[in-house]
Protein backbone atom coordinates (compact mmCIF):
# COMPACT_ATOMS: atom_id res chain seq x y z
CA UNK A 1 0.00 0.00 0.00
CA UNK A 2 1.22 3.50 -1.14
CA UNK A 3 0.33 7.02 0.93
CA UNK A 4 1.11 10.26 -0.68
CA UNK A 5 0.27 13.01 1.91
CA UNK A 6 -1.33 15.55 -1.29
CA UNK A 7 -1.58 18.31 1.34
CA UNK A 8 -1.30 18.81 5.11
CA UNK A 9 -0.31 22.16 7.17
CA UNK A 10 3.43 21.34 6.71
CA UNK A 11 5.44 20.50 3.47
CA UNK A 12 8.45 18.54 2.29
CA UNK A 13 9.17 21.24 0.03
CA UNK A 14 8.53 24.66 -0.95
CA UNK A 15 7.61 23.58 -4.28
CA UNK A 16 4.71 22.23 -2.76
CA UNK A 17 1.85 23.89 -1.12
CA UNK A 18 0.75 23.65 2.74
CA UNK A 19 -2.55 24.33 4.10
CA UNK A 20 -4.75 23.95 7.33
CA UNK A 21 -6.30 20.32 5.33
CA UNK A 22 -5.50 17.01 4.97
CA UNK A 23 -6.06 15.01 1.63
CA UNK A 24 -4.57 11.55 1.16
CA UNK A 25 -3.70 9.79 -2.19
CA UNK A 26 -4.40 6.10 -1.90
CA UNK A 27 -2.86 2.75 -4.09
CA UNK A 28 -4.12 -0.53 -3.15
CA UNK A 29 -4.29 -3.46 -4.87
CA UNK A 30 -3.93 -2.29 -8.01
CA UNK A 31 -6.77 0.33 -7.08
CA UNK A 32 -6.91 4.34 -6.66
CA UNK A 33 -8.58 6.05 -3.43
CA UNK A 34 -8.71 9.64 -2.94
CA UNK A 35 -9.03 10.48 1.16
CA UNK A 36 -10.34 14.27 1.47
CA UNK A 37 -9.17 17.00 -0.33
CA UNK A 38 -8.01 19.83 1.87
CA UNK A 39 -9.69 23.16 1.91
CA UNK A 40 -9.03 24.44 -1.54
CA UNK A 41 -7.40 23.37 -4.77
CA UNK A 42 -3.86 23.33 -3.78
CA UNK A 43 -4.01 19.63 -3.45
CA UNK A 44 -4.77 19.27 -7.46
CA UNK A 45 -1.69 21.76 -8.09
CA UNK A 46 0.72 19.14 -5.45
CA UNK A 47 -0.82 16.58 -7.28
CA UNK A 48 0.07 17.75 -10.74
CA UNK A 49 3.77 17.72 -9.27
CA UNK A 50 3.79 14.90 -7.73
CA UNK A 51 2.71 12.85 -10.93
CA UNK A 52 -0.83 12.19 -9.40
CA UNK A 53 -3.45 12.06 -12.11
CA UNK A 54 -6.44 12.75 -10.13
CA UNK A 55 -8.71 11.95 -12.79
CA UNK A 56 -8.11 8.40 -12.76
CA UNK A 57 -9.21 8.54 -8.69
CA UNK A 58 -11.48 5.28 -9.11
CA UNK A 59 -13.14 6.57 -5.81
CA UNK A 60 -13.26 9.27 -3.18
CA UNK A 61 -13.85 9.29 0.65
CA UNK A 62 -14.93 11.93 2.64
CA UNK A 63 -14.02 11.32 6.27
CA UNK A 64 -16.31 14.23 7.75
CA UNK A 65 -18.39 17.19 6.95
CA UNK A 66 -15.71 19.96 7.86
CA UNK A 67 -14.65 22.58 5.55
CA UNK A 68 -10.97 21.29 5.64
CA UNK A 69 -11.18 18.50 4.12
CA UNK A 70 -14.24 18.94 1.41
CA UNK A 71 -13.23 22.41 0.33
CA UNK A 72 -10.98 20.88 -2.41
CA UNK A 73 -13.91 18.58 -3.57
CA UNK A 74 -14.84 21.43 -5.92
CA UNK A 75 -11.66 21.41 -7.68
CA UNK A 76 -11.93 17.41 -7.59
CA UNK A 77 -14.83 17.52 -9.39
CA UNK A 78 -13.71 19.16 -12.33
CA UNK A 79 -10.67 16.93 -13.03
CA UNK A 80 -12.85 13.91 -12.14
CA UNK A 81 -16.13 13.13 -13.64
CA UNK A 82 -16.81 9.69 -13.05
CA UNK A 83 -15.43 8.72 -9.37
CA UNK A 84 -18.37 8.36 -6.48
CA UNK A 85 -17.79 10.33 -3.26
CA UNK A 86 -18.76 8.17 0.27
CA UNK A 87 -19.47 9.57 3.16
CA UNK A 88 -21.45 8.89 6.61
CA UNK A 89 -24.99 10.42 6.22
CA UNK A 90 -25.46 13.81 7.28
CA UNK A 91 -21.77 14.80 6.93
CA UNK A 92 -23.49 17.75 4.51
CA UNK A 93 -25.14 19.10 7.64
CA UNK A 94 -23.57 22.56 9.22
CA UNK A 95 -21.18 22.47 11.61
CA UNK A 96 -19.53 25.09 14.02
CA UNK A 97 -16.80 25.54 16.32
CA UNK A 98 -16.62 28.16 18.97
CA UNK A 99 -19.37 29.48 21.82
CA UNK A 100 -21.26 32.83 21.75
CA UNK A 101 -20.20 35.20 19.32
CA UNK A 102 -17.30 33.40 18.34
CA UNK A 103 -18.76 30.22 17.09
CA UNK A 104 -18.11 30.51 13.25
CA UNK A 105 -18.96 27.95 10.15
CA UNK A 106 -16.64 24.82 9.87
CA UNK A 107 -19.47 22.80 7.32
CA UNK A 108 -18.82 21.81 3.80
CA UNK A 109 -18.46 25.22 1.48
CA UNK A 110 -21.76 25.76 -0.44
CA UNK A 111 -20.18 25.42 -3.81
CA UNK A 112 -19.21 21.83 -2.86
CA UNK A 113 -22.52 20.85 -1.38
CA UNK A 114 -24.48 22.30 -4.61
CA UNK A 115 -22.18 19.64 -6.35
CA UNK A 116 -22.37 16.85 -3.73
CA UNK A 117 -25.93 15.47 -4.92
CA UNK A 118 -24.62 14.69 -8.35
CA UNK A 119 -21.58 12.19 -6.53
CA UNK A 120 -22.43 11.29 -3.40
CA UNK A 121 -23.38 7.64 -2.06
CA UNK A 122 -23.95 7.92 1.80
CA UNK A 123 -23.34 5.36 4.19
CA UNK A 124 -25.42 4.75 7.09
CA UNK A 125 -23.45 1.90 8.80
CA UNK A 126 -20.26 -0.39 8.87
CA UNK A 127 -19.76 -0.80 5.19
CA UNK A 128 -17.58 -3.51 2.74
CA UNK A 129 -16.96 -1.19 0.22
CA UNK A 130 -14.69 -3.09 -1.48
CA UNK A 131 -12.62 -5.96 -0.72
CA UNK A 132 -10.18 -5.58 1.76
CA UNK A 133 -11.55 -2.41 2.30
CA UNK A 134 -14.14 -0.81 5.43
CA UNK A 135 -16.05 1.94 5.97
CA UNK A 136 -16.95 2.38 9.69
CA UNK A 137 -18.74 4.82 11.42
CA UNK A 138 -18.46 5.94 15.33
CA UNK A 139 -20.35 3.50 17.80
CA UNK A 140 -19.28 4.36 21.16
CA UNK A 141 -21.69 6.25 23.08
CA UNK A 142 -21.58 9.86 24.43
CA UNK A 143 -18.97 11.66 21.76
CA UNK A 144 -21.35 14.92 22.05
CA UNK A 145 -18.98 15.01 25.39
CA UNK A 146 -16.53 15.69 24.05
CA UNK A 147 -18.05 17.66 21.21
CA UNK A 148 -19.12 19.99 23.77
CA UNK A 149 -15.81 20.12 25.68
CA UNK A 150 -13.79 20.47 22.68
CA UNK A 151 -17.04 23.34 21.94
CA UNK A 152 -17.66 21.89 18.41
CA UNK A 153 -21.62 22.19 17.06
CA UNK A 154 -24.32 20.47 14.80
CA UNK A 155 -26.46 22.12 13.32
CA UNK A 156 -30.07 19.64 13.88
CA UNK A 157 -34.00 20.74 13.40
CA UNK A 158 -33.71 21.19 17.05
CA UNK A 159 -31.06 24.13 16.86
CA UNK A 160 -27.35 24.03 17.88
CA UNK A 161 -26.47 20.62 19.45
CA UNK A 162 -22.95 19.55 20.51
CA UNK A 163 -21.28 17.42 17.84
CA UNK A 164 -21.75 13.46 18.66
CA UNK A 165 -19.42 12.74 15.38
CA UNK A 166 -21.82 10.50 13.64
CA UNK A 167 -20.55 12.35 10.21
CA UNK A 168 -17.07 10.90 10.67
CA UNK A 169 -15.82 7.76 9.55
CA UNK A 170 -12.52 5.89 10.27
CA UNK A 171 -11.33 4.10 6.28
CA UNK A 172 -10.20 0.38 7.10
CA UNK A 173 -7.45 -1.23 5.09
CA UNK A 174 -6.69 -4.79 5.24
CA UNK A 175 -3.21 -5.32 4.50
CA UNK A 176 -0.63 -8.48 4.89
CA UNK A 177 0.91 -6.31 8.07
CA UNK A 178 -2.82 -5.93 9.62
CA UNK A 179 -5.15 -3.42 9.31
CA UNK A 180 -4.11 0.04 8.17
CA UNK A 181 -6.80 2.52 9.99
CA UNK A 182 -7.13 6.00 8.94
CA UNK A 183 -9.09 8.66 10.41
CA UNK A 184 -8.36 12.36 9.12
CA UNK A 185 -9.44 14.23 13.04
CA UNK A 186 -10.71 11.83 15.54
CA UNK A 187 -12.48 14.14 16.74
CA UNK A 188 -14.03 11.48 18.85
CA UNK A 189 -10.44 10.48 20.11
CA UNK A 190 -8.24 7.77 18.97
CA UNK A 191 -9.23 5.56 22.02
CA UNK A 192 -13.02 5.25 20.65
CA UNK A 193 -11.32 4.97 16.92
CA UNK A 194 -9.24 2.05 17.81
CA UNK A 195 -11.76 0.38 20.37
CA UNK A 196 -14.35 0.44 17.22
CA UNK A 197 -11.70 -1.04 14.96
CA UNK A 198 -10.51 -3.63 17.45
CA UNK A 199 -15.03 -4.28 18.20
CA UNK A 200 -15.24 -4.73 14.20
CA UNK A 201 -12.14 -6.79 13.44
CA UNK A 202 -11.33 -8.91 16.69
CA UNK A 203 -7.99 -10.05 17.17
CA UNK A 204 -6.42 -8.53 14.10
CA UNK A 205 -3.47 -6.26 14.47
CA UNK A 206 -3.38 -2.52 13.79
CA UNK A 207 0.04 -2.26 11.50
CA UNK A 208 -0.45 1.40 11.05
CA UNK A 209 -2.86 4.52 12.39
CA UNK A 210 -2.78 7.28 9.88
CA UNK A 211 -4.21 10.95 10.77
CA UNK A 212 -5.39 13.96 12.58
CA UNK A 213 -5.50 13.39 16.77
CA UNK A 214 -7.06 16.78 17.32
CA UNK A 215 -4.87 18.23 19.81
CA UNK A 216 -4.28 21.62 18.10
CA UNK A 217 -4.98 25.11 19.52
CA UNK A 218 -4.40 28.45 19.54
CA UNK A 219 -4.23 30.97 22.60
CA UNK A 220 -2.85 34.44 22.27
CA UNK A 221 -1.66 33.90 18.75
CA UNK A 222 0.28 31.17 19.96
CA UNK A 223 0.06 27.25 18.89
CA UNK A 224 -1.04 25.12 22.00
CA UNK A 225 -1.39 21.77 22.56
CA UNK A 226 -5.28 21.26 24.03
CA UNK A 227 -4.80 17.81 26.16
CA UNK A 228 -3.73 17.59 29.52
CA UNK A 229 -0.17 15.15 30.58
CA UNK A 230 -2.62 13.12 31.48
CA UNK A 231 -4.64 12.96 27.99
CA UNK A 232 -1.52 12.97 25.99
CA UNK A 233 -0.20 9.52 27.94
CA UNK A 234 -3.85 7.88 27.79
CA UNK A 235 -3.43 8.08 24.21
CA UNK A 236 -0.07 6.90 24.03
CA UNK A 237 -1.09 4.09 26.40
CA UNK A 238 -4.18 3.24 23.97
CA UNK A 239 -1.65 2.74 20.87
CA UNK A 240 0.25 0.83 22.70
CA UNK A 241 -2.40 -1.45 24.15
CA UNK A 242 -3.92 -1.96 20.90
CA UNK A 243 -0.27 -2.89 19.52
CA UNK A 244 -0.19 -0.14 16.61
CA UNK A 245 2.77 -0.87 15.31
CA UNK A 246 3.02 2.76 13.69
CA UNK A 247 1.38 6.17 14.02
CA UNK A 248 1.84 8.47 11.30
CA UNK A 249 -0.01 11.91 12.38
CA UNK A 250 -0.28 15.64 11.44
CA UNK A 251 -2.91 18.34 10.62
CA UNK A 252 -4.74 19.09 13.69
CA UNK A 253 -2.45 17.24 15.66
CA UNK A 254 -0.03 19.91 15.53
CA UNK A 255 3.96 20.60 15.85
CA UNK A 256 3.40 21.63 19.95
CA UNK A 257 1.64 17.83 20.48
CA UNK A 258 3.45 16.57 18.40
CA UNK A 259 6.73 16.99 20.46
CA UNK A 260 4.58 16.77 23.57
CA UNK A 261 3.94 12.71 22.23
CA UNK A 262 7.45 12.03 21.05
CA UNK A 263 9.12 10.80 24.42
CA UNK A 264 5.67 9.15 25.40
CA UNK A 265 5.25 7.21 22.12
CA UNK A 266 9.06 6.47 21.15
CA UNK A 267 9.86 4.83 17.49
CA UNK A 268 5.76 4.23 16.94
CA UNK A 269 5.23 7.85 16.28
CA UNK A 270 5.87 9.58 12.90
CA UNK A 271 4.47 13.17 11.44
CA UNK A 272 2.85 13.83 8.43
CA UNK A 273 3.81 16.38 5.56
CA UNK A 274 2.82 17.58 2.40
CA UNK A 275 4.79 15.46 -0.63
CA UNK A 276 5.43 12.73 2.03
CA UNK A 277 5.06 8.85 0.33
CA UNK A 278 4.45 5.71 3.16
CA UNK A 279 4.93 2.69 1.65
CA UNK A 280 3.39 -0.17 4.16
CA UNK A 281 3.35 -4.00 3.12
CA UNK A 282 -0.31 -4.93 0.92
Amino acid sequence: MRITVLIENTALSDTLTAEHGLSLYLEYRGTSWLLDAGTSGAFAANADKLGIDLAKVETCLLSHGHYDHAGGLAEFFRRNQTAPVYAMRGADQPYYSGDGEKRHDIGIPVEVLEALPRRVHWVDGGTALAPGVWLLPHSTPGLEQIGAAKKLYRGTEKGVEPDDFAHEMSVVFETAGGLVVFNSCCHGGLQAVLGEVSRQFPGKPVAAFVGGLHMRGRSHGCEICTFTPQELQAVADCAADHGVGAVYTGHCTGGVAYELLRPLMGSRLHPLSTGQVIELPD
